[in-house]
């Protein structure tokens, strides 16, 4: 009788370690996990302050402005093709295609996440914080697309040194947190 006491208090133990570790499994977030809440600041506080480096952008959407500084030594090349395209009004009338609880993303011309050209990425020790700018890009870290970018609305680490970054929302957070799947950027205006 002492054996089965045994045997089933083995039992027992090994059920608790296997539910005990589906548990952990399934309480694990999906990845890539937003870091802070998009209401972890408040939504009118300023990010960040331009300084002589950078250059001030702003993108108008019926839902409020986004003003954004960019970072014009840390992505040169990428600063000055963004601004470019945004003179030339490419960014008028297209939409934000891509919209999650940590990010939206617009500026491309084909409107579904497929379109744009490609540049070099430029990597940068920026962080990926709430309300920074970034360059999307396909599988090679080396090739980020020339006019799809995207605004962080949470901490977003895993970007780090994956992508590059260019900006950071300092006026606006309260509109990108609005910002829905086909709303539009009206324009992007520069401030140099």
């Amino acid at each position: 009788m002492g054996k089965y006491v045994v045997l089933i208090s083995l039992v027992l133990v090994i059920i608790v370690i296997i539910i005990i570790k589906m548990q952990v499994k399934t309480n694990q977030p999906p990845q890539p996990t937003p870091i802070i809440s998009p209401t972890a600041i408040p939504e009118e506080t300023p990010v960040a302050s331009p300084s002589a480096s950078q250059i001030e952008a702003t993108i108008k959407t019926a839902k409020g402005d986004i003003v954004l500084t960019l970072f014009i030594n840390e992505a040169p090349k990428t600063v000055a093709n963004f601004v470019s395209k945004a003179k030339s009004g490419y960014y008028n009338n297209l939409t934000w295609h891509r919209v999650e609880d940590w990010v939206i993303q617009g500026g491309d011309p084909s409107g579904n996440g497929t379109g744009g050209g490609q540049m070099d990425t430029e990597l940068n020790n920026k962080p990926f914080v709430i309300g920074s700018l970034g360059v999307a890009r396909g599988g090679d870290i080396k090739i980020s697309n020339d006019s799809q970018f995207f605004i962080t609305k949470t901490e977003a680490s895993w970007l780090n040194n994956q992508y590059t970054n260019f900006g950071l929302v300092t006026s606006g957070m309260d509109v990108v947190n609005k910002i829905a799947i086909g709303d539009k950027i009206l324009n992007v205006t520069i401030k140099e």
